[in-house]
């Protein structure tokens, strides 16, 4: 992603998230520096090239180390590779790895084309998974609220039961909805109803009873299927004519570290089945990312069950490749040219956002010398990462310089810089 692709609106959207000290979510490459050749890699060898096999990864990465905005970035190259993309935060209050049920329920919940991304409503959509159906139905987002012809229902429903790998009940919600859309429907009231109860079956709400008689399935989505479900997801995104579904999983509140022993050993065992059967899931990328000690803790990381280690490893201390089972980002240096081009890049989204303040705008001469000196006065050892103090600078740099203003000494800027920003 480059300035020439985001519009001034995007642009100004970037400029003030990072004002406020939150990353966007979107475009994350725009403005970022020093992944590029390893997401390339990636692409490479996971995303963009042939696979009748599903994959795992799993990220290793200290609080500070970037984790977060690594999955945006990785996000956004499986977009390009037309990828159906979920971002699954993992908490033990809402989403906990014990329960794999409800990390699918989240992961339908989550899910977002790319087509989604490019609009801007990765968010702004009760039920995305809807939206994935409609764009499978129809040509175009603005005709998915029309009705359909009896032929392209007819043949839309034809490809989905002959596509094998799908299980049956996932097949015959899919196709009640997309029912929904003939043009003898009925009542657009009733329908919506009836589409709202056909997505939440894929949440795991509502009774079989209720579904089998108004459906004719014979399940509903539970513990007992949900990783057979997930299978079908991600066979049913290469039906629909994506390259699969990227699952991006965060240990963001290290959940694991405060369940209970029979909590995490049914954790473990989950991750263990969901290891074991990895290449029947076609079109599946799972990355799953958490500290170290998930990986090396004699309490509660992966070296209290022996089969799981095995399976997973630990970190190596080396640049990650994606090769490798486990990404360690903590080994990942960043030069101070990797600083500069990423200050580089901010300078341009204020250019997009702001053309007519050019002439004002520092250069890039002189902001690299701006930059280089922040670097070099930030303690190595500080509670708060280098990019933070580089990225929050370069914004005061820059919006000094739109206003007329010189830029504050480096130092001093770094100083209060230091002082307002909370631990990472």
């Amino acid at each position: 992603m480059t300035t020439t692709d985001i519009s001034q609106t995007v642009a100004q959207e970037i400029i003030e998230s990072l004002r406020s000290g939150i990353p966007p979510k979107r475009f994350a490459s725009a403005y970022s520096a020093g992944n590029e050749g390893f997401l390339k890699e990636v692409r490479t060898r996971h995303l963009d090239g042939p696979s009748t096999r599903g994959k795992i990864r799993f990220i290793s990465g200290s609080w500070g180390s970037g984790k977060t905005h690594f999955l945006r970035l990785l996000r956004e190259e499986a977009f390009d590779s037309n990828c159906l993309v979920s971002s699954v935060d993992l908490t033990v209050s809402e989403t906990p790895f014990n329960k794999f049920e409800e990390v699918f329920y989240r992961i339908v919940e989550k899910i977002a084309s790319p087509e989604m991304y490019r609009r801007g409503e990765l968010e702004k959509h009760a039920a995305p998974f809807e939206v994935v159906l409609r764009e499978t139905l129809f040509d175009t987002w603005a005709e998915s609220s029309a009705v359909i012809a009896q032929e392209r229902y007819q043949e839309a429903k034809e490809k989905l039961f002959a596509t094998d790998g799908i299980d049956i009940d996932f097949r015959r919600m899919i196709s009640h909805y997309w029912e929904t859309f003939l043009p003898q429907g009925g009542d657009p009231a009733a329908l919506e109803d009836v589409r709202g109860k056909i997505l939440q079956w894929f949440q795991g709400e509502g009774t079989l009873g209720s579904y089998r008689s108004q459906f004719g399935v014979q399940k509903i989505v539970n513990r007992s299927n949900a990783r057979l479900m997930l299978q079908s997801l991600s066979r049913f995104a290469k039906h629909a004519g994506y390259r699969g579904v990227v699952i991006l999983l965060d240990e963001a509140e290290m959940s694991y570290s405060v369940m209970r022993k029979s909590n995490l050993k049914q954790a473990h065992n989950n991750l263990l089945h969901l290891i074991n059967s990895i290449d029947e899931s076609e079109g599946l990328f799972l990355v799953y990312a958490a500290t170290p000690d998930f990986f090396i803790d004699d309490r509660y990381g992966l070296t209290t069950y022996g089969a799981l280690a095995q399976r997973i490893g630990r970190p190596e201390e080396r640049a990650p490749r994606a090769v490798d089972r486990v990404w360690n980002l903590d080994a990942v240096e960043t030069s101070p040219e990797e600083y500069f081009t990423a200050s580089s890049k901010i300078r341009q989204i204020f250019l997009v956002a702001n053309p007519q303040a050019e002439p004002n705008f520092i250069t890039d001469a002189s902001l690299r010398e701006f930059v280089t000196e922040i670097v070099r006065v930030h303690p190595e050892f500080s509670h708060v990462s280098t990019w933070r103090v580089v990225v929050t600078a370069t914004i005061e740099a820059l919006d000094s310089s739109e206003r007329g203003e010189v830029p504050g000494p480096p130092e001093q800027v770094h100083d209060d810089i230091m002082d307002r920003l909370p631990e990472n």
